[in-house]
């Protein structure tokens, strides 16, 4: 069994490690600067609809205080355009905390201009580039079954 840490108590807490999974998919081809770009606004996004998956601010020896992180880590997979579809409508169909980035969003100047390109388009034709979901460990990894890590 692993120790914790229970961002409100700063104590060690026994349990299983992260019951819960954070991860990002994406599509195979993206430039690196895509991919960057798509993992930082993905994770954002669940980071927002999850915000117990945030720890305590840091602070180094100093005593300078930096902002608080995700309480686990964010696995990072890559795989075809097909399976993103799938991942979604699974991910979906499951209720799990998802967000999106499609091809589009490379183009849009904002976030007003970002949700019309999503809302233009149905669910099924998105150009989906990357999806981030946040659920129990089985659940996402049957989600994103077929993905590979992130090289």
């Amino acid at each position: 069994m692993e120790t914790l840490l229970d961002p409100a108590a700063e104590a060690p807490v026994a349990g299983p490690p992260w019951p819960t999974k954070i991860a990002v998919l994406l599509r195979e081809g993206l430039l690196p600067w895509q991919e960057l770009n798509v993992t930082a606004f993905l994770s954002s996004a669940i980071a927002a609809a999850v915000p117990e998956l945030i720890g305590a601010p840091y602070e180094d020896g100093d005593g300078t205080r930096y902002l608080a992180m995700f309480r686990q880590p964010v696995l990072v997979l890559t795989g075809p355009a097909q399976l993103l579809g799938s991942a979604r409508t699974k991910a979906l169909a499951r209720g799990l905390p998802t967000s999106l980035f499609t091809a589009d969003l490379f183009a849009t100047g904002g976030d007003a201009e970002n949700r019309a390109a999503v809302r233009a388009v149905p669910g099924a034709d998105l150009d989906l580039v990357g999806l981030a979901v946040h659920g129990p460990r089985n659940a996402v990894d049957k989600i994103l079954k077929g993905a590979r890590m992130h090289a």
